[in-house]
This record gives structure tokens, C-alpha cells and sequence, in this order.
């Protein structure tokens, strides 16, 4: 994986994310770093966001501006656009890097947002109440933070047509992520009877309408046509798709010595093997 990462990322010319040495040396970054160092000892999930941004060597956490400077190298500049080509490093426009980086600075926001905890639900082996607390507010300032300097990034660009897709994304992942945290609750009981076009929809909403409106956004920023925008929408929406279907399949096929992993009655599998059985059959089942 991580050689199939570095060949990716040797084609787009050099690696994107906001992990860039501009933004690791800001002071602001350096003062949130400080700060989450006070978590070290509490089991908050801030901490381990953070280390994965540091540690993760499979670098899942940065693949999705490299795909959308692969879909802007694939695509290339549009036939409008062929005289400003002198503004390309690697056959990818410096608009359309900027656009990766705010499609990561965004991610990643929602990544440290996901990692508040339910202060209500702590245990004494989390760690002291004042720290997880604390862990709660970093988690809300950090990530308003990224999300304010995608923002600013996004304005830069000045186009009002990405500025409009991006901002709808990121209405889309709230919309998604408001979703998931009023199933949470319900994870081990038994759901809705919701089929795989439903599951569809939530999935677009929470995993796949960042990537497929950033592929599309990148289109635009080299002026194709709605056809090729298009395109890269759907290649964004199936390949966000597709992941959460193989992270969905985990814990039924991955073999492991100790206990089964838990699965949500809401993932695919679940919902497949529910159509394909019938509901009152399923309910049988699961209670045999």
C-alpha cells in the first residue's frame, strides 16, 4: 500500500496534504500540538487523531487530496484553458493543489471533530474529568481552526462555482454526521428496516460527498465541461463508496484470535443480508 502511495504521489509531482512544512511550522499549529500533549495519559480521542497524523504510515489519513490531484493530472488542462498551462507544475494547475489541501484541511477537521467525547458516558480509566474536558474543547477550537483556514483557502480561489460545491460538502458531512450520532445509540439493537438505497444516501452524505464534489471542483478549476465534472463525481462518490464498503466487510472476514468485532446493524452487509432474506426471516435469525 504505502509503495502504491509513494508511486501516486511521485506521478502529481510531490505529496499534498496540509501536513506541509508551511503549516506544520505555523505557530498556531505548533501551540495546538503543546496543548494536546496535556492529553497524554487519558485514553481522550483527540490524542490518537493526533498520532496518526504524525505516526500513520499507510497514510489513509492524507489519500484524499491525492486523488484529487491524480483525477486533475488524468483529466489535464481543457482546451479553454491551454494558455495558461505556464501555471502548471506536473500537469496539475496550482489552483487545482490548493483545492487538495483544502479538501484534506477539511477532512481532517471533521476527523478531530468526531473526537469529542461524551462526558456523560466517561469511565474513571479515561482519565481525570478536568483533562477529558479539556481534550472536548481542543477537539472544537483545532478543528474550527482547519475548517476556518479551508475556508479562507476556498475564498482565495475565486471561483464561486467550487466555493458553492465545497461549501455544500461540508453541509453534506453535517448533515451525515448528525445522522450517524442519532443511530449511535441504536448501534446494537435492532434498525429501521432501511435497504442498501438508503444506506446509499447516508454513506454520500457522511464518506463520499467531500471527495466527489472535490473531483468535480478540480474539473472546473481547469474549465471541463459539466460531462467531464460529471465524471469526476461519480469516480469520487464510487471510490469513497467503495472503501466504506470494504471497511464495512471487516469485521465478518477478518480472522482474528481473540473476540469477533463488533459490527453495526446499519452496514452493508447487514442491510444486504436483511434484503436478500426478508426482514421477518432476518429478525429470526439474529434472534436464534
Amino acid at each position: 500500500w504505502s509503495q502504491v502511495v509513494s508511486e501516486a504521489e511521485k506521478i502529481v509531482g510531490y505529496p499534498t496534504s496540509f501536513m506541509s512544512l508551511r503549516c506544520l511550522l505555523s505557530d498556531e499549529l505548533s501551540n495546538i500540538a503543546m496543548q494536546v500533549r496535556k492529553l497524554v495519559g487519558t485514553k481522550h480521542p483527540l490524542l490518537d487523531t493526533a498520532r496518526g497524523f504524525v505516526y500513520d504510515s499507510r497514510n489513509n489519513l492524507q489519500m484524499r487530496g491525492l486523488v484529487v490531484l491524480l483525477i486533475s493530472k488524468a483529466a489535464g488542462p481543457s482546451t479553454a484553458e491551454l494558455s495558461f498551462q505556464h501555471d502548471m507544475v506536473s500537469g496539475i494547475y496550482s489552483s487545482q493543489r490548493s483545492l487538495a489541501e483544502i479538501t484534506e484541511l477539511i477532512h481532517t477537521a471533521f476527523l478531530v471533530h468526531r473526537g469529542i467525547v461524551n462526558i456523560g458516558e466517561l469511565k474513571s480509566c479515561d482519565g481525570p474529568l478536568k483533562d477529558m474536558q479539556f481534550g472536548n474543547k481542543m477537539a472544537v477550537l483545532s478543528g474550527d481552526f482547519l475548517l476556518a483556514n479551508a475556508c479562507t483557502s476556498l475564498a482565495q480561489l475565486q471561483n464561486t462555482k467550487v466555493v458553492e460545491l465545497i461549501s455544500s460538502a461540508i453541509g453534506d458531512l453535517v448533515q451525515g454526521i448528525y445522522y450517524e450520532n442519532s443511530k449511535s445509540s441504536e448501534e446494537s439493537c435492532l434498525t429501521d428496516d432501511i435497504g442498501i438505497s438508503r444506506w446509499k444516501e447516508q454513506v454520500f452524505l457522511s464518506h463520499s460527498a467531500l471527495l466527489a464534489k472535490s473531483c468535480q471542483a478540480a474539473m472546473e478549476l481547469a474549465k471541463h465541461s459539466a460531462e467531464i465534472q460529471d465524471m469526476a463525481f461519480q469516480y469520487g462518490k464510487h471510490m469513497s463508496m467503495s472503501h466504506k464498503l470494504h471497511s464495512d466487510l471487516q469485521p465478518f472476514v477478518k480472522e482474528s484470535s481473540s473476540d469477533t468485532m463488533a459490527f453495526s446493524m446499519n452496514s452493508a452487509p447487514a442491510i444486504l443480508h436483511q434484503e436478500f432474506l426478508g426482514r421477518e426471516a432476518w429478525l429470526k435469525q439474529i434472534r436464534e
